[in-house]
């Protein structure tokens, strides 16, 4: 006890020691230095908080020099948010161990979950120089989010907790306190997000296109230049944190856009009043600016091969690997191998709310759904597809999850036509046609319709490999490709019988993350869409849950977000994670599919290995690209 309360004391003497070792020791930005010796711009001392966030690099990281340009691809405009979604600075964050840690924030408290306390940095300011207080905080929950006028539907529903709304206090220009009666887990995590929670708003920016604090005349000014027909319009466009498209919009990220959209190219330059600072007194990012440019999708790991982009992995597959590694040769670039962090790579979806009875009758008994899965000879497919590279797993936790046991990935995945012909036996599947293919309960050929979004070449080649071993237990599979609108829509009638998509978002959760994947909470969940519908819509549309199983996920999910402890979350967790082992609700095929990121040679501090996934990671935002640096040659 002694010696904990040794280390707890000397990590607090530590902190603050940091912080003014590395104030005192402050470096002005080459690029601002101009600006701050005409007058046009505040020194350093005067920009950063005074309670300075000091980032201590990774051990494979150095502290770099600051300046250059890095150069991104992009194929739509939309996709500028990106940059946000990498730039990752958040109140809160994830570290690369999936930790939750303080971040825009200086700290935070948590009592039961229910009560979050949270402390800014005194002398933080948005990107325009202007103080971030408490006072951002308010003009969003009074101003937007519980006004009518702007947010008809009311507060996100992350932020409702048993249909009531928080209580939300400013004790001072530094302190916010969010306190619910019920816990509420979901709320550091919503903050952390790649697309975040935004419980704050740059209310002196805003404040110019709201009824509450301008006269009539302004506003109708207002909505004449901006082409809208009311006030609410305009602040809606004008308030745009994560998709970046107002270069007017203040910002707490890293870089801020410059480029008004349209256009073909975005540049996004350093925020001079940013957070972080290295232990050497630099002010990050050590980027000075990053330039988007927009090509076609089709075009994006061409011109990633010819040195185009400095850091690329949106758009690049695992098939354009051996064209990039050639590239490399000739080109100025490495090609790395990152992990995904998805459940599954790949997974099938049987439709339990399909509208052929027939079909659902079938889908919905567990002994099909298994003998499907050990149908599926996962083998050959790695050997084939992805040159023995990826795991053969079902759809579930990855081993790098604290929550993971090894018969959640390899229950039910070895290739077993024996097993699988007596599972179909047994069902009374034993009539066949002239084909091999059986029969099901009113003649018609066992013919399984897979919808595809036709978006990946990848897809079929799995489903032709699927194909042939399932024909050796009597099940005819066609697959049917289609835009990603008319797929979902199909899952959503319930038309679709099957369709193949990737697995759980987050392979790599912690007890503290929400579990509600598992169950039917979400239209979206394609194995179960109308059950989801019920769940998100508070009963409005969809379906209620039939199978027991399914209706105990949804209880356990609800247990789950009222949890007290740690443990509890555990074992909540662990049994979800069982229910969906026994059930096979989903039927996982692959995972661990590496993902190639290319990374310009003069580009330092990018991790050999990492996650590229958008959740928990936001692709490249845990491993804090505002400390990526370029050598002299490029800066």
């Amino acid at each position: 006890m002694k010696s904990l309360l040794a280390s707890l004391l000397l990590l607090l003497t530590l902190a603050p020691l940091a912080s003014s070792q590395a104030m005192d020791g402050l470096k002005e930005t080459p690029i601002l230095q101009q600006r701050v010796d005409a007058g046009e711009l505040p020194a350093i001392d005067q920009r950063i908080p005074h309670e300075v966030h000091v980032v201590n690099l990774r051990r494979d990281q150095v502290p770099g020099e600051q300046g250059g340009q890095m150069r991104l691809l992009m194929g739509k405009q939309k996709d500028i948010r990106q940059l946000v979604i990498y730039g990752y600075a958040r109140l809160v964050g994830y570290t690369p161990e999936l930790e939750l840690k303080a971040d825009i924030l200086k700290s935070y408290e948590v009592v039961d979950n229910r009560v979050f306390t949270l402390y800014l940095r005194k002398g933080h300011k948005w990107s325009d120089g202007h103080p971030f207080t408490s006072e951002d905080f308010r003009y969003y929950w009074e101003d937007i989010a519980t006004n009518p006028e702007l947010s008809k539907g009311g507060p996100p529903p992350h932020l409702v907790v048993d249909g009531q709304l928080p209580l939300v206090e400013y004790p001072d220009a530094y302190t916010v306190r969010y306190s619910w009666s019920s816990p509420n887990p979901y709320f550091l995590t919503m903050l952390a997000g790649p697309a975040p929670l935004y419980i704050y708003k740059p209310a002196h920016y805003l404040r110019r296109f709201h009824a509450r604090y301008q006269s009539t005349e302004v506003l109708d000014e207002v909505m004449k230049k901006a082409g809208k027909r009311n006030w609410m319009s305009v602040h809606f466009d004008r308030d745009r944190p994560y998709k970046a498209t107002n270069p007017d919009l203040p910002t707490l990220q890293p870089w801020m856009n410059t480029t008004y959209p349209p256009s073909d190219r975005f540049i996004f330059e350093r925020n001079p009043y940013y957070h972080r600072i290295d232990q050497n007194g630099r002010q990050l990012p050590y980027i000075d600016s990053v330039a988007i440019n927009i090509a076609s999708s089709k075009l994006v790991p061409a011109k990633t091969g010819a040195d185009e982009s400095d850091l690329q992995g949106r758009y690049l597959r695992m098939d354009n690997y051996t064209f990039l590694k050639t590239g490399a040769k000739r080109s100025n670039y490495d090609v790395r191998l990152w992990k995904t962090a998805k459940g599954a790579h790949l997974a099938l979806f049987p439709n339990l709310n399909v509208n052929d009875s027939v079909y659902r009758e079938l889908l919905r008994d567990v002994r099909f759904r298994r003998a499907l899965s050990l149908a599926i000879h996962r083998y050959e497919i790695n050997q084939v597809v992805y040159f023995m590279l990826v795991q053969e797993s079902n759809n579930t936790v990855l081993a790098e999850s604290p929550l993971y046991k090894p018969e959640f990935q390899s229950d039910g995945i070895e290739f077993d036509l024996e097993h699988a012909n007596r599972l179909l036996d047994e069902l009374g599947l034993t009539g066949r046609d002239d084909r091999g293919v059986r029969l099901m309960a009113d003649g018609r050929p066992l013919e399984i319709l897979i919808q595809t979004a036709g978006e990946s070449t990848e897809q079929t080649d799995v489903l032709e490999l699927i194909h042939d071993s399932w024909l050796q237990a009597g099940v005819k599979l066609y697959s049917i490709p289609s835009t990603r609108e008319v797929f979902r829509n199909r899952i959503f009638s319930g038309d679709a019988i099957m369709s193949i998509w990737s697995g759980l978002e987050n392979g790599v959760p912690t007890a503290d993350y929400s579990p509600m994947d598992l169950a039917p909470t979400s239209k979206y969940q394609y194995q179960w869409p109308k059950w989801g519908s019920y769940y998100e819509s508070s009963g409005q549309s969809g379906e209620v849950p039939e199978l027991p199983a399914a209706r105990e996920l949804v209880a356990l999910n609800d247990q789950w977000a009222h949890a007290g402890t740690h443990q509890e979350r555990v074992d909540v967790w662990h049994r979800m994670l069982d229910i969906n082992r026994e059930q096979m609700f989903t039927i996982g095929i692959v995972n661990h599919v590496p993902h190639p990121v290319v990374v310009n040679n003069y580009l330092h501090n990018v991790p050999a290995t990492g996650f590229y996934d958008i959740i928990p990671g936001a692709y490249f935002g845990i491993y804090k690209p505002d400390t990526f640096w370029f050598e002299e040659a490029r800066r």
